[in-house]
């Protein structure tokens, strides 16, 4: 960093280390809406509540690290996006279905959480399809994804009767055929197709552009001849055992801008439109994915569900009748913006130790009872979080920190930059919200670490208070796997 560009960030956070975005807290017990919802709060001692039971209570009860998820903000959050996109599409005469990502978070009481407010759930493995099963999704509501779907997977998915497979290649058009055929059933399919679609977003979680792993690309082969997504609409309508129920893309993840929707959904609508004049064939259905985002750090707006759909939906309608078609019925997938902003996960402080960084710029590390075995993120994609004092109020001003796991990694983060109370102690819990989404999902074993247990909490219904819904990990779980003792 340059003198000049020190002494603004200085002038601007407080610490010249800081990232220009970050700002010094004037009030360090103040959640921020836009990253915490309304079910988490203070109480009057200043201690962080979800759905009015203290943080440090929790702690108390199942230990730390810990993942508390607030189940009326996930249920609110499921339903805000079903209400919005239908509200927002039937004006156009289209019916919308909402598809929860299992892959974000998924347990069998998250897939009764999202049946019971009227999502489906997409699954992306035979293991999410047994989750999504056994906690009683109808399976005509469960949608099967994958880039290389087992034999195994796609017949399980096949004797269950779900609603749709989304087919990634011409291998697994013939694959799915030929299983299908003998079960003496029809699969019902949906397309995968790479709409060429950059999202603003990270290098490792943009799925729409040509040169990766998902899907079948629309541009036509340079010698000339059709694209291999219109090869695979050929082979899926010359298979009796296949129902093409429509197309399928996902651009990304940690989106907050519609335009790429809107691109996506004008080329794919484009391709259904060549399919009907050259085969035959209608394709009723169109599903946009998701990757909606979410605020982590002051520096995320999001946008709500609302505004999200009403904008897509213009889009699309746009589209349609740029090309004279009719509004297709329309699924989404919003994973992320659903699980994650309902989830937190509570920390006990251990070491604190300030480095000298540069001259007169120092950087306080907080050493946590977790790490990257419970958050991967940050050491996958850079991924930045916050953090709060959660069971007691701060005595003492800000002091930018840097809050890292356990784990024999330098690159073992949990939040990269945050100002946390300069009396932080040992002992002390700490609050990293939003992290509902692909922390428990990615959470591993490394240095031998159980994975731990996850909490839900609700005020609403008829079993309010806080339960466990997947214990924590013992060492004896972990080697009871070991056969070699």
């Amino acid at each position: 960093m340059s003198a000049a560009a020190a002494g603004d960030a200085q002038r601007r956070t407080g610490n010249p280390l800081a990232p220009a975005w970050l700002s010094v807290p004037q009030d360090l017990a103040a959640l921020d809406p836009a990253i915490w919802p309304e079910d988490f709060g203070r109480d009057a001692a200043g201690r962080l509540t979800v759905g009015g039971i203290p943080a440090d209570e929790l702690v108390g009860r199942w230990g730390s690290p810990l993942y508390v998820y607030s189940e009326d903000a996930f249920r609110r959050r499921a339903r805000q996006f079903r209400d919005a996109f239908a509200e927002a599409f039937a004006p156009l005469g289209a019916e919308v279905s909402v598809y929860y990502a299992g892959k974000s978070f998924l347990t069998t009481e998250v897939v009764r959480w999202v049946r019971e407010e009227g999502l489906n759930v997409d699954t992306a493995s035979g293991g999410e399809l047994a989750v999504a099963l056994r906690g009683g999704m109808p399976p005509e509501r469960i949608a099967l994804h994958g880039n290389n779907k087992s034999a195994a997977e796609i017949v399980r998915a096949l004797e269950a009767g779900i609603g749709r497979i989304v087919v990634d290649s011409l291998a697994e058009i013939e694959l799915v055929g030929r299983l299908a055929r003998g079960l003496g059933v029809v699969a019902p399919v949906m397309i995968r197709v790479t709409p060429g679609v950059h999202a603003s977003t990270h290098e490792f979680i943009a799925t729409a552009h040509e040169d990766q792993k998902f899907g079948l690309s629309l541009a036509a082969p340079e010698d000339g001849g059709d694209s291999p997504a219109l090869q695979a609409v050929a082979a899926c309508t010359a298979d009796p055992a296949l129902d093409l129920r429509g197309l399928h893309c996902h651009i990304g993840s940690q989106i907050f801008d519609a335009e790429g929707f809107g691109l996506a959904a004008e080329r794919v609508l484009a391709l259904a439109a060549e399919a009907a004049e050259r085969f035959g064939t209608e394709l009723p259905e169109l599903d946009l994915g998701g990757g909606y985002g979410i605020a982590y750090t002051e520096a995320d707006d999001p946008r709500p569900a609302r505004e999200i759909a009403e904008s897509l939906a213009g889009k699309v309608a746009a589209a349609a009748r740029a090309l004279g078609t009719a509004v297709p019925h329309l699924s989404i997938e919003p994973g992320r913006a659903i699980s994650g902003p309902s989830g937190c996960t509570l920390y006990t402080v251990g070491t604190l130790k300030t480095v000298a960084v540069e001259p007169g710029a120092q950087r306080r590390y907080v050493s946590v009872d977790g790490g990257m075995s419970d958050n991967a993120r940050p050491v996958l994609y850079g991924a930045d979080y916050t953090a709060v004092l959660a069971g007691r109020p701060a005595a003492a001003g800000p002091v930018l920190s840097r809050v890292v796991g356990k784990h024999c990694e330098s690159g073992d983060v949990v939040v990269r930059d945050v100002y946390l109370p300069e009396d932080l102690a040992a002992g002390d819990v700490l609050a990293v919200p939003a992290t509902g989404a692909y922390c428990w999902a990615l959470s591993s074993n490394y240095n031998w670490v159980p994975r731990p247990p996850v909490v839900a909490v609700r005020t609403e219904g008829e079993q309010p208070g806080a339960r466990l819904i997947v214990r924590g990990e013992t060492e004896d779980d972990l080697l009871a796997r070991d056969l070699g003792a």
